[in-house]
């Protein structure tokens, strides 16, 4: 019997960008956007998986956070459909996390108010605004004084609170763009670590912009590799390590050769240009 690879070519399934049998969560087809200096995308098909986390990376300027930026309607799209659960943006609650955190919170709040303020514009009552919160952060365990003000916080705190405030009003998919770019390295990895384990607790369908292949593979359950602009796929890579991962998976040999092959992939669109 042939034994199937984790890595999974976009060309060999049967939808755009997908597995055979994963419902997705996210249906874009034929989306195309144009600038005034370069066409971006052009017809452009994806399927993001429902309960999974999907890395974008891709050469600089290919337009990864134009695409998450465009699904969860930051950005205006030219033409062509995006469908969460087979239903519009405005049905979907969604979270979305930053890079720059520092412009992120809002200063004037402290940390615990900036959580549960997308919980006030829901308008729901103060108490059960509380409540939520207060549940969330004892379910992730986490070790911040959260009556402090954004900054009275190291980076790394700030980017937790931030990531607490996508979170809390329970959302069927969080997007995260680039969002340890800012950090310095030993925040990164404390941050990678509580994302994991957020992602692990929730379940929640998760779709992570970054510039940094390791990073990329070693979050993912899927990696969607794009080409240069206008982009396309390049690949979309599979990758079923077991969870909680660690220093160990680094070097396991599964993740070695999927980062190999996500690199290739990324060498062979970058001489395109």
């Amino acid at each position: 019997m042939r034994r199937e690879s984790p890595v999974v070519r976009a060309q060999e399934a049967r939808v755009p960008t997908g597995n055979a049998g994963e419902v997705p969560a996210v249906t874009v087809r034929g989306l195309t956007k144009r600038f005034p200096d370069a066409v971006v995308y052009d017809r452009f098909d994806l399927d993001i998986p429902r309960g999974k986390l999907v890395s974008i990376f891709g050469p600089n300027g290919c337009g990864k956070s134009t695409l998450i930026n465009m699904i969860t309607g930051l950005i205006p799209i030219d033409a062509g459909e995006i469908l969460f659960d087979g239903k519009p943006l405005r049905d979907t609650k969604f979270g979305y996390v930053f890079q720059n955190y520092r412009e992120a919170l809002f200063p004037w709040l402290r940390a615990i108010d900036n959580i549960d303020y997308p919980l006030k514009l829901m308008k729901l009552p103060k108490a059960e605004r509380r409540t939520r919160t207060q549940r969330m952060v004892a379910s992730l365990g986490v070790k911040i004084d959260l009556n402090r003000y954004p900054y009275e916080l190291s980076g790394g705190q700030q980017q937790l609170v931030s990531v607490m405030r996508a979170l809390v009003v329970e959302p069927q998919i969080l997007f995260l763009d680039e969002p340890f770019s800012a950090l310095d390295y030993e925040m990164t990895l404390f941050m990678r670590d509580q994302l994991q384990r957020i992602f692990v607790e929730t379940g929640t369908t998760t779709v992570l912009v970054s510039h940094d292949l390791e990073e990329a593979v070693y979050l993912a359950d899927r990696i969607l590799l794009l080409s240069r602009r206008p982009a396309s796929i390049a690949d979309y890579v599979r990758y079923d390590a077991a969870r909680p991962r660690s220093d160990a998976t680094l070097s396991q040999h599964d993740f070695v050769r999927v980062k190999a092959h996500c690199l290739e992939v990324f060498q062979r669109e970058v001489r395109k240009g």
